[in-house]
């Protein structure tokens, strides 16, 4: 049997161990997390509508008529008229011709992944996807080849030397980088050598391209370009869950092949009518965007001024690269104690050697906010400079 125990000891020894915190009250930058009034910039909350009054109230004036559970999968008697309202919503928002909702994003991946790809197929991915992408991949039990981040002649290469049913599946932004993948150019390899391309565009809906229709949208793509678009609601959107969009045939082909989608339960219908909410917010609250990209700048501005690396990146997403997986948790846990929360990301979410604190902005932030994550920033700045913090207390 193996030892548990033992394993967690490595791990905190290693300074890979993780725990969880108690968040009262809702999300929002200023939050209470194990009792303790903290400014978090550590959030997908992108535009800062996870707590929105007009979200809540469409959530909350709807239970009486459509209830607090989905009580069956949709294949049965869950799918109700709220769902089918919504995918007709995301399909519109989107351009994309259907929609398909899933519970959560990363049953979305493991789901369009394994029922596009199988046996005797290929499927390649970039080497900075998503976990839920990697094991969507490996749920295919379709050869799955790894291209170096965002290189598209080397993906290419391997594409023109490979033959059958071929998958290409991307993160539209990388959610540990912050980068946003090469679309056009996948795009258009993925035509030359006949491969269906996948683009999981998680974090840049809500605030990439027009009206905040995302990475793709941004890019100009079309439904033919990219044929299959997974996004998911928790995000940019505020709510919860995810979709798959694309054409009809594909989305009937999922509703009979995606095993995260046919055996699972519906999420409550209450959720689809407050995500119908916050996408009219999304399309005509340009302002949010404009307010995040100014605290985006002015953060970046800071940060490189104070000395930090920052990671190219123009989306909320800015980490710090560290290095050092101590090191990573001591500045973090120097932010906390001058009260701001910002997590140490660690392998193996990250490569080893790449660990680092990954800040993420919201438009619910104000530009006092930033200020305050910078000021705690130069304070903690030493500790990178050879003040060396040593172990901190997990």
């Amino acid at each position: 049997m193996r030892d548990f125990a033992q394993e967690i000891e490595q791990r905190k020894l290693a300074g890979l161990y993780r725990s969880r915190r108690l968040v009262s009250g809702p999300q929002q930058p200023t939050l209470v997390a194990d009792g303790k009034a903290l400014l978090s910039f550590c959030s997908n909350d992108y535009l800062g509508l996870a707590n929105n009054p007009e979200i809540i109230g469409a959530m909350t004036s709807s239970l009486p008529d459509v209830g607090v559970g989905g009580a069956a999968s949709h294949l049965v008697c869950g799918h109700h008229e709220a769902h089918h309202h919504l995918e007709q919503r995301l399909a519109m928002f989107t351009g994309r011709s259907a929609a398909l909702f899933f519970s959560t994003g990363y049953m979305a991946n493991l789901g369009v992944i394994s029922a596009l790809a199988g046996r005797g197929d290929t499927v390649f991915s970039d080497r900075l996807n998503h976990a839920s992408i990697i094991d969507g991949c490996i749920l295919s039990r379709a050869k799955v080849r790894r291209y170096p981040h965002g290189d598209v002649a080397a993906l290419e290469a391997m594409l023109a030397a490979t033959s059958g049913h071929k998958l290409v599946v991307t993160d539209g932004v990388f959610s540990m980088d912050g980068d946003i993948a090469p679309l056009r150019e996948l795009a258009r390899v993925c035509r030359c050598h006949d491969a269906l391309l996948v683009v999981d565009d998680a974090h840049g809906l809500g605030v990439l391209g027009p009206q905040g229709r995302g990475s793709v949208a941004e890019a100009g793509l079309s439904e033919e370009e990219v044929p299959v678009l997974v996004g998911t609601l928790g995000k940019g959107i505020g709510t919860s869950g995810a979709f798959v969009a694309g054409s009809e045939v594909l989305i009937d082909y999922l509703v009979q092949k995606a095993r995260t989608y046919i055996y699972t339960t519906a999420m409550p219908p209450a959720l689809a009518v407050a995500t119908c909410a916050s996408l009219d917010v999304v399309e005509r609250d340009g302002q949010r965007r404009s307010h995040l990209e100014g605290l985006i700048r002015k953060f970046r501005a800071g940060a490189q001024a104070l000395g930090y690396e920052l990671m190219p990146s123009r989306t909320p997403i800015q980490p710090i690269m560290i290095g050092d997986n101590w090191a990573a948790l001591a500045l973090s846990q120097s932010l906390e104690a001058q009260g701001v929360l910002v997590t140490a990301i660690r392998p193996p979410t990250v490569p080893e050697g790449e660990a680092r604190l990954r800040v993420t902005l919201s438009a619910g932030h104000s530009e006092r906010d930033v200020d305050l994550l910078l000021q705690a920033l130069a304070k903690s700045r030493p500790i990178l400079s050879g003040g060396g913090a040593g172990k901190p207390a997990i």
